[in-house]
């Protein structure tokens, strides 16, 4: 005959939980993620897939792309964003 497993007492599971979260392996030279890191970050879980990119030769004036350049790391699928929504505003 075989024996049931003891149900385990919620006092124990809290202990689980700090084992596991022990456990987690730590990268030292990732940076601690910050509540912006966080907000800009994207899940892609569930939505339409990402249409394939080309490229593209494009002349733009200078002050443009040194303004964009000027907002960070990923001005250029910034400037792609904007011509995205412009292009499905006027379809």
């Amino acid at each position: 005959m075989k024996r049931a497993s003891p149900r385990r007492s919620s006092t124990s599971r809290s202990g689980d939980r700090k084992t596991i979260d022990a456990d987690i392996v730590r990268d030292r030279d990732a940076p601690e993620w910050t509540p912006e890191m966080f907000a800009r970050a994207v899940a892609r879980k569930g939505l339409k897939s990402v249409p394939k990119k080309a490229l593209l030769s494009l002349r733009i004036d200078s002050d443009v792309i040194e303004w964009f350049r000027l907002q960070g790391a990923g001005y250029q699928s910034r400037m792609n964003a904007l011509l995205r929504a412009y292009m499905e505003a006027h379809e």
